[in-house]
């Protein structure tokens, strides 16, 4: 019905000798275009990578924004695939079954992760590092278990990145230590957030936000406000700690609130310093604020485990990167870029 009426008026506008009319109606036609009145916000969840994905985009209309959210998906469930230590068939299952026997050749971009994950475990004097699933798989947050201290002490050795050894060549992986085991959750969700975005850049996609758990980048503001991203209480999930208004920015938490149990007084939770193999305790919850999803993801786990002034000297070396800690004791602290 809104087509036709816009010719009745255009037609009468035709009728007049004001040329003003007649190019304010022509304008009046452009913003409502066919496409511009389907446009529209289209969401999106889906439970991949063991956590909650959503997705926010505007879109010229439906299809292309159902279309859009599907790639997402499709993006989130290829990177699962390829890096779940729980699927079976996946490269980084193989690995964990092979490596240290010999050489195991896998995807270049399973490859290129391992090896910026060791660059921040560099950076980070080991702070950050995928072994530490060498005694992070003797915990079940799900049952209550943990392993003794002679099982941790057994298994402390095998938790070094520098035994993972990088064949850039031949794309090949080895572990040279017999019980090496790795996981990529401190950075593999960080990385299927920035995939995800990259492909909603190639449809055409200006505004979006696309979340995997503790993982959000924002493509873009909300159509001329920005978007409102909350940061919980980690001892509350019905509360906020922090709201910032973002846009065109990626931000990142972690915390001792995402796989956990308590016993006996005490919080056991999966973000495990690599030199005990036990929970990190100085703080509640990181949040890195960035470009980049992937080193967010990272970041954000490297703070948890290094704690507050550790944390911070780091994030205030690195440009683009700003940091938001709550400590045990639920003082916030902000990197130097926020404080000013």
């Amino acid at each position: 019905m809104v087509v036709p009426l816009l010719y009745a008026i255009f037609f009468r506008a035709m009728r007049t000798d004001s040329m003003k009319k007649w190019l304010a109606l022509l304008a009046f036609w452009g913003v409502c275009s066919p496409n511009t009145l389907l446009a529209d916000w289209f969401w999106g969840n889906a439970s991949i990578m063991g956590t909650n994905i959503e997705v926010q985009v505007w879109a010229d209309n439906k299809a292309h924004g159902d279309a859009a959210i599907e790639t997402v998906f499709t993006q989130m469930e290829a990177v699962n695939q390829l890096m779940s230590p729980y699927i079976e068939t996946s490269q980084l299952a193989m690995l964990n079954r092979e490596a240290a026997l010999h050489p195991v050749k896998v995807d270049t971009a399973l490859f290129e992760l391992i090896e910026k994950a060791n660059t921040f475990s560099a950076m980070s004097h080991g702070a950050f590092d995928i072994t530490f699933a060498s005694v992070g798989f003797m915990y079940d947050y799900r049952n209550h278990a943990k392993p003794d201290q002679d099982r941790i002490d057994k298994q402390l050795n095998a938790v070094n990145y520098r035994h993972i050894a990088l064949n850039n060549e031949e794309n090949t992986v080895f572990f040279n230590h017999p019980d090496v085991k790795v996981d990529l959750g401190g950075i593999g969700k960080g990385y299927a957030v920035d995939k995800s975005i990259e492909a909603l850049i190639a449809m055409g996609i200006e505004h979006a936000l696309v979340t995997a758990g503790g993982d959000t980048r924002l493509l873009g503001d909300r159509r001329g406000r920005p978007w409102v991203v909350g940061i919980r209480d980690p001892r509350n999930e019905d509360k906020q700690a922090v709201r910032l208004p973002l846009e065109s920015i990626a931000i990142s938490t972690s915390g001792d609130y995402e796989r956990y149990f308590e016993e006996d007084g005490n919080r056991y939770h999966h973000i495990l310093s690599p030199k005990t193999g036990k929970s990190a305790y100085e703080v509640q919850s990181v949040s890195i604020i960035g470009p980049s999803s992937t080193i967010n993801d990272a970041l954000s786990t490297t703070v948890f485990v290094l704690g507050v002034v550790d944390g911070i000297n780091l994030i205030n070396t690195l440009p683009d990167y700003e940091a938001i800690i709550l400590d045990n004791e639920r003082k916030l602290h902000y990197s130097a870029g926020l404080t000013q």
